[in-house]
């Protein structure tokens, strides 16, 4: 460059190696089994390919289509999910799609954080609410969950209240929460939702709400929106993604949900980043929804198939993790399941790498035995990163190829003599 000086903006000084990118980059290099990261390796069901061959062939779907949403899909959007919000919800007004969840999220925070405001969020948390943060110069306030009674069950991971309603203050502006959760797995209960929504409706702030995972319930759990919850729909911004509900995570196609006065000023955000999520996309994201409102109540709804088999999956890797004296989180829902691998004894003390043990210990999986999975360390801050202690994440949501290779190499594992 000739000398020329790169002043870079003092807001991205806390930015280093994307996690995701040197964890995937490590599970390449070694040609390892990812059961790691959270995108589903099973192919696309078939009525979405349909429905993007149809998109395709339609000239109109492959223009610059409404900046605030494909109007095909914010109608189904709207159709599906007034009757889960308990009203009307007004397609042009009350909803806005994104280029994934990601985004949904970030014009959120865009559109609500001022320079020294505060967000709550609850943790672990996924990583990009941190660096969202950090771009918009506001400051993320953590409250972490902590076990309560049987720590092997992700319903126990609780709230402390007097933790929660003492990280309030006058410049706390909004609470970032996300049910199913990710990495632990917890379903909130409509008990904790409603303490959630007392607090914030008394403080007057913002729920965002991150339902990314909303369709992978397990067992006789039950998904309650916060936003559905009496008085809650004018503080609450929910978040969803069709990557996760139809498993094309490549897709990238999101979505938030809410009033009008809070959606406007999302669509403000996005109109002037992306401008427009891709058309086609969102036009076969119609589709799919429409074609599950024809079959909902029948065995062949990909909704009724899609938990299923994740809770299948993950409760075969719970299986072989048992089997070899790890201690899996048994989950509510979602794509992921915690793994307490402090019974194999492993030490890591002498790689002396400056990281957490969770992290060596993902290292050395990879790099031994070629199974990828994911540190825990890595979705808390500084303060109550210890609370990580020795627990990897593994996902669910992969080919059952994948899993029964997982499941090989698990059986493989042993603990330290």
């Amino acid at each position: 460059m000739n000398g020329a000086k790169v002043h870079t903006a003092h807001r991205l000084k806390t930015f280093g190696v994307n996690m995701w990118a040197e964890f995937s980059g490590l599970a390449k290099e070694y040609n390892a089994t990812n059961i790691g990261q959270g995108f589903p390796d099973f192919p696309c069901p078939e009525f979405l390919q349909a429905e993007v061959s149809k998109a395709i062939a339609k000239p109109s779907a492959n223009w610059y289509t409404r900046t605030q949403g494909h109007p095909a899909l914010v109608q189904a959007l709207a159709t599906e999910f007034s009757p889960l919000f308990h009203r009307d919800i007004n397609p042009m007004t009350e909803i806005v799609t994104t280029v994934g969840a990601y985004e949904a999220i970030f014009c959120s925070i865009a559109s609500l954080v001022n320079e020294g405001e505060e967000v709550i969020v609850i943790e672990p948390h996924f990583d990009c609410y941190k660096d969202d943060m950090a771009i918009c110069g506001g400051k993320l306030v953590r409250v972490p969950l902590r076990c309560t009674g049987d720590a092997t069950l992700a319903k126990n991971w609780k709230l402390d209240p007097k933790e929660f309603e003492g990280a309030f203050s006058e410049r706390t502006k909004a609470v970032l929460l996300t049910t199913p959760h990710n990495p632990i797995g917890k379903i909130f209960t409509t008990d904790e939702l409603e303490y959630i929504g007392s607090v914030c409706a008394k403080h007057d702030v913002i729920i965002i709400s991150d339902e990314v995972y909303e369709r992978v319930v397990f067992g006789d759990n039950k998904h309650v929106r916060i936003g559905s919850l009496p008085g809650m729909w004018e503080r609450t911004i929910t978040i969803g993604s069709a990557g996760k509900t139809f498993s094309v995570t490549g897709w990238k196609i999101g979505w938030a949900i809410g009033p009008q006065h809070l959606i406007t000023q999302l669509q403000h955000v996005s109109s002037c980043t992306t401008f427009t999520a891709p058309t086609p996309l969102q036009e076969a994201v119609a589709g799919g929804f429409n074609h599950e409102r024809s079959i909902a109540h029948t065995e062949d709804a990909y909704f009724k198939w899609l938990p299923a088999k994740l809770e299948d999956n993950c409760r075969k890797l719970a299986e072989a993790f048992r089997s070899v004296g790890m201690i899996p989180v048994w989950p509510d829902g979602g794509y992921f399941m915690l793994v307490d691998t402090s019974p194999m004894g492993w030490d890591f003390t002498e790689v002396k790498s400056g990281r957490y043990y969770d992290v060596d210990c993902v290292k050395w999986l990879t790099r031994e035995f070629k199974l990828a999975t994911i540190p825990i360390s890595v979705f808390y801050g500084e303060a109550n990163r210890h609370l990580s202690a020795k627990y990897i994440r593994v996902c669910c949501a992969k080919s059952d190829e994948t899993i029964d290779k997982a499941c090989s190499i698990i059986s493989q594992l042993k603990k330290s003599k």
